[in-house]
């Protein structure tokens, strides 16, 4: 009975003819609801590779409101279709999932969820990237657009997309045929909070926004030996550390100071006891750079580098260090013609004073992929500000310092955020799609 009288009330806000300079006014009214929706996210929220009942969800809430939607694809993807006459095809996307992180906001809907990872590992999980603040966005957003389709025409292919923060659900559903078995997109377009821009703010980069970032393992082998002796060992700590100091160059003497590049070895392991020199060690880090022939460069160094060092210790060619590369995603580039559009468009209608000019970040988006098939879709990701105002003046003003995504104590400010985020995407779609 309560979800009859939901979908009754749904049904009647739809129908209320929406215009454009009312855009605010309906978001407002419609924020109870979705206010409710970004709770039960945020207090439900699931892993990477694990979104089933995150996806239904979103499904659901397209199917309401008049997509065809197609579920499980590319894993716990789904796709949503309205067709509204002639005109442009429109992309829009959101993430699905959380992050292992135990939450320490404090928030009375604060997160207590915990599942199994895919190492058999009983973990927390919150979002902590807020990817619950994206999906409600999205949603929001296909009300909206929903409800104003006297003012548009074209098709909205609206996606949730699983595993981004493990940077495999884009090219899981671009595999599977996100471009060929539905309209394909003359514009992708999509969201992500910022953790340091007040909340309800947008902002964009224009050309590069986010990083290349590849994760890379370094299998390091050595001879082993007791600690007294050794003269009779190649140690492989040794060996790990010279590869360590030695990395360093790739950014500092290899890459130009133009050129941004980062390399980072965040985890060393070696050994076992005091006195035991060990056969083997292993480093994990993290590459990141923004121009593919960079990118090319520092991977193609990492294997030179650990080669080179083992050499020099004489260890046989057959016992250098190993290398591999995982989890890895190319810079997020965004048309530079799409972005000045949408920026104009977002100035003119939330003010001069909420939107900004933003600088590239190292930070990875799996968004990049949709832009990088041979469609060549131009593509634009934009930044919606999560900050309390309090909080993001006394942060400018140096008093305190925020938390960052992923952080635990990461908690945006629901509504004025969510408001922003779907009165920009809102807006930035119907400047998208044709006029009616």
């Amino acid at each position: 009975m309560k979800k009859l009288i939901i979908g009754t009330a749904l049904a009647a806000c739809l129908n209320t003819p929406v215009f454009a300079g009312d855009l605010t006014d309906a978001v407002s009214a419609d924020y109870e609801y979705l206010q409710a929706l970004y709770t039960h996210l945020h207090l439900n929220p699931e892993i990477s590779l694990q979104e089933e009942k995150t996806a239904a969800r979103i499904a659901e809430e397209l199917r309401t409101v008049g997509f065809d939607v197609t579920e499980n694809f590319g894993g716990h993807g789904l796709v949503g279709v309205m067709k509204n006459g002639d005109g442009p095809t429109l992309l829009i996307r959101t993430d699905l999932d959380a992050l292992p992180v135990q939450e320490q906001t404090g928030l009375p809907y604060a997160s207590t969820a915990t599942t199994v990872d895919d190492k058999g590992k009983t973990v927390p999980v919150m979002h902590a990237c807020g990817h619950d603040i994206h999906m409600t966005s999205f949603i929001g957003t296909a009300r909206r657009l929903a409800a104003m389709k006297d003012q548009w025409t074209g098709t909205l292919v609206m996606i949730g997309q699983p595993a981004e923060e493990r940077v495999l659900g884009a090219e899981a559903m671009i595999k599977e045929g996100l471009f060929t078995k539905f309209p394909k997109p003359d514009h992708n377009i999509a969201l992500h909070v910022s953790a340091s821009m007040k909340a309800g703010d947008v902002g964009m980069a224009k050309g590069y926004a986010l990083a290349n970032v590849d994760t890379v393992d370094v299998a390091i082998k050595g001879i082993g030996g007791h600690g007294a002796y050794p003269h009779t060992t190649k140690d492989p700590v040794v060996l790990a550390s010279q590869i360590v100091v030695a990395l360093q160059t790739l950014v500092s003497r290899e890459t130009s100071p133009l050129d941004a590049a980062v390399v980072t070895v965040g985890s060393v392991h070696a050994g076992t006891k005091h006195n035991i020199i060990s056969n083997g060690a292993h480093l994990q880090l993290t590459v990141r750079s923004y121009k593919d022939d960079v990118r090319k460069r520092l991977l193609d160094g990492i294997q030179r580098i650990a080669n080179a060092q083992a050499m020099s210790i004489g260890l046989p060619e057959d016992m250098w260090p190993t290398m591999t590369v995982s989890e890895s995603t190319p810079a997020t580039y965004n048309d530079p013609d799409l972005t000045g559009e949408v920026f104009d468009t977002l100035a003119a209608a939330l003010g001069n004073d909420r939107v900004h000019v933003l600088t590239p970040v190292m930070g990875a988006e799996d968004f990049a992929l949709y832009g990088r098939t041979d469609e060549k879709i131009p593509s634009l990701i934009f930044w919606l500000g999560g900050v309390p105002e309090d909080d993001y003046e006394a942060a400018q003003k140096g008093e305190m310092k925020l938390p960052s995504l992923h952080s635990a104590s990461f908690a945006p400010q629901p509504e004025p955020t969510i408001k922003g985020g779907v009165e920009a995407m809102t807006t930035a779609a119907l400047s998208l799609l044709g006029k009616k």
